[in-house]
């Protein structure tokens, strides 16, 4: 289940034709698509007709598959159209019916509960971080030679805390300190070189800035020897799944955990067939699962950031389909980090071949991603978006 944002009656045809509508009706639904639109995925065709007449009843209306009228397929996906009004109506109606419908009421209700939901309060083991009112900045710091952006910048630990505070000055709310690139192509580094590091520099920086450190990292002996030289946030890229031990040091450290969305490693994201059936589709349901395992492993739920993965697995087109429809990850429930900063998809949309110099494409990203729902950007120029993200917060914001 979860939200569909729709731009334009292009998009809306698309979703229909995903979904198996008959073309016959595609053209009159089409104009019902201005509203609130909920997809539901693998019903019975039985409970899809009771759906789609309980939606016709209250004005609104519901899309299916051909062939669920008379139940000659064995499921379809659904798309409810209608006003939030009708929507909740409908939840209203179908509570108290059976065949899995009152189930699916406290879903849709739960799903439209998060897509009000505009405040979360992260727990640290040393504070709280307050996300409300405007878009959180996370300046980036890489302790690596290779990064694709700024790899080899520090030739010293002190030159990169220094750094460091610059950005606290600049207006960064968390500091994302990273040992290892993942950059396409790049190869992995030890856990004693990553260590060293990133260690030193959040040993030195968190005893001199105030706000949280986060460590960037997908191993989880180096989570937990930066947790315990004051690190705060863990940011793990691969959502878990490459160290088995990572879970484990997260329900310890009883910290903020960024969990990203991407398809194979690093090395070979940008390999081999990278089409994706539904991309927000497989993004949401990738990142719900993660969820939900790190929930079940001893994470609490309301210290869990969500980031879509600009970049990693991803085509040119998909990177900008996903700031378009960002909003589609608020079905979550959980705030959600977007790291566009001097992305490659940037350079290939207005040809600036350098990464430094990416800047006002970053502005561009930055600012449709917060008017499109992010609440965290991680970004290298903190200063010049900061200033960015105060203009997108006070146009996007009543």
């Amino acid at each position: 289940m979860r939200y569909l944002q729709i731009s334009s009656p292009a998009e809306a045809t698309r979703c229909l034709k995903e979904i198996g509508v008959d073309p016959y009706g595609i053209e009159a639904m089409v104009p019902k698509m201005s509203g609130m639109n909920i997809r539901l995925d693998d019903i019975k065709p039985a409970v899809a007709n009771i759906i789609k007449q309980e939606m016709l009843s209250l004005g609104g209306d519901a899309a299916v598959s051909r062939g669920t009228i008379d139940c000659t397929v064995r499921r379809t996906d659904i798309i409810l159209m209608g006003t939030e009004k009708q929507i909740a109506r409908f939840t209203e109606k179908i509570s108290h019916q059976p065949l899995g419908l009152r189930k699916l009421a406290s879903a849709i209700g739960e799903l439209v509960s998060n897509l009000r939901r505009d405040a979360f309060v992260l727990k640290t083991p040393r504070r709280k971080i307050t996300i409300a009112g405007r878009t959180l900045i996370m300046g980036i710091i890489n302790m690596t030679p290779d990064s694709f952006s700024d790899g080899g910048r520090f030739k010293s630990i002190n030159e990169a805390v220094d750094h460091g505070v610059r950005l606290e000055e600049e207006g960064a709310d968390i500091l994302d300190i990273g040992g290892e690139s993942t950059r396409p192509g790049s190869a992995r580094v030890s856990r004693k070189e990553e260590i060293k590091r990133v260690v030193p520099v959040i040993e030195k920086l968190s005893r001199r800035i105030r706000i949280p450190v986060s460590v960037d990292t997908m191993k989880a002996e180096v989570a937990r020897v930066a947790m315990d030289s004051g690190s705060e946030i863990i940011n793990d890229i691969s959502a878990m799944r490459f160290d088995r031990k990572m879970l484990e040091v997260m329900a310890e450290s009883q910290a903020p955990v960024i969990l990203m969305h991407m398809r194979g490693t690093p090395r070979m994201m940008q390999e081999g067939d990278l089409r994706y059936r539904s991309l927000m589709g497989e993004i949401i349901r990738f990142l719900g699962e993660r969820i939900e395992k790190a929930v079940a492993g001893g994470v609490t739920r309301e210290n869990i950031i969500v980031d879509p993965g600009i970049g990693f697995g991803k085509k040119v087109e998909d990177n900008l389909r996903i700031i378009r429809h960002l909003r589609e990850l608020k079905t979550l429930g959980r705030p959600i980090l977007l790291g566009p900063s001097r992305k490659a998809f940037i350079g290939k949309a207005t040809g600036v071949k350098i990464p430094a110099e990416r800047i006002e494409g970053t502005a561009a990203a930055v600012t449709a991603a917060i008017m499109n729902g992010a609440n965290i950007l991680r970004v290298h120029d903190v200063g010049f978006m900061k200033r960015v993200s105060a203009m997108a917060d006070a146009l996007s914001r009543d």
